[in-house]
């Protein structure tokens, strides 16, 4: 830069790019990498990702791909945030849950949670929680003036209710300066159970308890709106948004019956969304739940004020595996941070021990000081919206909102949310979700860390006390599901055969040829092996020393690995040798090609590569295996 072109920018030295020289780059690499030929948009398209919903992500976002009006931050369609200030003042609201069934149990947890970062308190009350005649015990020494309490008391919650409006008044507490929710979700509890019984007298107790806190305690909210059971019964990003607004819609048409005013009714509703290591489509969620009930409280005719959505965000129950949970810890860290970079207005980050029973402190610790590293240190409350105008955000918000538009004017069509519940509309749809999800996840197109990919067998498991049984999961309800069901289920296995025979099942891998040759398909077929509990033994052989090797191996099944050149020449000798020398099942690390019908013939039952039903072979060598 010189005195005579102050101004200058850097980049005026350089042309600008545009479109057509990237897709040039990408056919280049879509050459090299051995993948069909394509070319301009067709090479583009080769890059894109299919995810649930229908939303196909592309490769590269430009202005070009448009995005609906943004509005700002505080200011319909809210997109950007239901508040002006976001969370820039006091950071999100550190929302902790307490599932102890013990009422004195309880209270210390709680008060650990309060006194080391936590804000407010999420509390299991009735089944799965402590009773309601607990209450008073569970809350002994929370200063109810400073700490929301939030209640989730399924089928108990009037009296669970009436009981903790009491204790505000006892404490000293004016109801007119109380800050909470009582979280009364009649068709949650129905998705929930799938009892419809007393649904009409339970929506009608809702609206009383909304009617009492208009009129007394405006700063606590009265119903819940929680998507969860819908995301917990395999629902995509969108039917937990269709969902969620049918749902609301039906509060706001009982609340307005009973009375209450429009701005009134949409005041006394909380959401409740889930919170995923997919940290794109939960910031997206996220901001298109606000804008699509920001379009419902419009046509509703609510006044911009009261139609700001105020949003929980939970750390998926879905994602948690339960083999290698540590891992968990990582998950939870990039869900919470998606649901701040979202704009949820308070956020519980589940222990990462949760799926396994009661957490111990030091899990309920690393669960506070996740939400405080990424307030405290990373400062992630401190910008608002910090994902907006990103081309690629502001377009996964759109789509993701008309889908989720699209599934919720479904549910209308058919009634309403209750109607589509007992009908079974909402279930069917949703078990059709999760089982082209489960297809995903038995072919490890989604991976799962430490389970599916990178499993540790020897890792002793962690034991933990079993906790209340949930409200529902079974019998009329929406099913509970968790991404690692099906490899649980092997890996259950694998541990019955351990404690029969006194070891793992075993599998020989073969490996052919040159250690720079078998490597990489030796290493894949030991990560995919142990995702089932199986063990691997692995030798350098060839077809004059593979039996022996075998024999000492105390396998039960074997896998050749090496590659296709070296299989041509090897892989049908040693597998007619590994079946001689009593494999059960002999497998082929790759996919086969032209000589399928020769290396079938020799004995191989089956072919492991990249893409392949990892689930389906598991199970299979597991039924060959299985201790009498």
């Amino acid at each position: 830069m010189t005195a005579e072109s102050p101004e200058l920018p850097l980049a005026a030295a350089f042309p600008d790019a545009d479109r057509e020289q990237w897709q040039h780059l990408v056919e280049g690499v879509l050459r090299k990498s051995g993948a069909a030929p394509a070319t301009g948009a067709a090479a583009e398209d080769a890059l894109a990702t299919d995810l649930q919903d229908g939303i196909r992500i592309r490769p590269l976002y430009t202005a070009e791909n448009g995005t609906a009006p943004l509005g700002h931050p505080g200011f319909p369609p809210f997109v950007r945030g239901g508040r002006a200030e976001g969370t820039t003042v006091g950071g999100w609201d550190v929302r902790q849950r307490q599932v102890q069934s013990d009422p004195r149990r309880a209270n210390e947890a709680v008060l650990a949670d309060l006194e080391n970062g936590s804000t407010s308190v999420w509390l299991a009350v009735g089944d799965g929680g402590v009773p309601v005649s607990g209450l008073a015990e569970a809350l002994r020494g929370v200063y109810l003036d400073l700490a929301p309490i939030a209640l989730d008391a399924g089928a108990d919650f009037t009296p669970a209710a009436e009981e903790l409006l009491r204790l505000y008044t006892e404490s000293g507490v004016p109801l007119g300066e109380a800050v909470g929710s009582l979280g009364a979700d009649p068709l949650g509890l129905l998705a929930r159970t799938g009892d419809d019984s007393k649904l009409r007298v339970q929506l009608e107790a809702a609206a009383r308890l909304a009617g009492r806190c208009t009129a007394e305690a405006p700063g606590i909210r009265a119903l819940a709106v929680d998507a969860l059971p819908y995301h917990e019964a395999g629902g995509s990003p969108a039917e937990e948004l269709g969902a969620s607004l049918a749902t609301g819609v039906a509060y706001l048409r009982q609340l307005t019956q009973a009375g209450l005013g429009v701005d009134d009714a949409c005041r006394q509703l909380e959401f409740r969304y889930s919170a995923t290591a997919d940290q794109f489509l939960t910031i997206a969620k996220l901001r298109a739940a606000r804008r699509l009930w920001a379009r419902v409280a419009e046509v509703s005719g609510a006044a911009p004020e009261a139609a700001a959505q105020r949003q929980h965000a939970v750390t998926s129950s879905v994602m948690m595996a339960r083999r290698d949970p540590w891992v968990n810890m990582l998950r939870t860290t990039v869900a919470a941070l998606s649901a701040g970079v979202g704009g949820a207005d308070a956020v519980t980050v589940l222990p990462f021990d949760a799926a396994l029973g009661l957490s111990d402190a030091f899990a309920r610790r690393i669960a506070r000081n996740t939400q405080s590293v990424l307030l405290e240190e990373s400062h992630l409350s401190k910008v608002i919206d910090p994902a907006g105008g990103s081309w690629y955000v502001e377009r996964l918000t759109d789509e993701l909102a008309r889908a989720g538009w699209a599934f919720f004017q479904e549910i209308e069509g058919a009634g309403g949310q209750a109607a589509a519940l007992r009908s079974g509309l909402i279930r069917e749809r949703l078990a059709r979700t999760w089982e082209r999800r489960s297809a995903e996840l038995a072919h490890r197109r989604e991976p799962i860390t430490g389970v599916s990919e990178f499993p540790h067998l020897a890792e002793a498991p962690v034991v933990r006390e079993p906790a209340p049984a949930p409200v529902g999961g079974g019998g009329g309800g929406l099913p509970r599901v968790r991404r690692d069901d099906a490899y649980e289920r092997l890996r259950a296995r694998s541990d019955a055969h351990l404690e029969a025979g006194g070891e793992r099942p075993k599998v020989f891998l073969a490996a052919l040829g040159p250690v720079a040759v078998h490597t990489a398909r030796a290493a894949f077929a030991g990560n995919l092996y142990q995702a089932g509990g199986i063990e691997t033994v692995q030798e350098t052989v060839d077809a004059q020393s593979v039996a022996e090797a075998f024999a000492r191996s105390g396998a039960g099944i074997a896998c050749l690995c090496s590659s296709d050149a070296v299989y041509g020449e090897q892989a049908a000798a040693v597998a007619a040798a590994l079946k001689a020398a009593g494999a059960r099942q002999v497998h082929l690390a790759g996919k086969p090609g032209e000589r399928r019908e020769e290396f079938v013939t020799a004995g191989v039952g089956s072919f492991v590569h990249v893409g392949c039903d990892a689930v389906e072979v598991l199970s299979s060598a597991l039924d060959v295996m299985e201790v009498a």
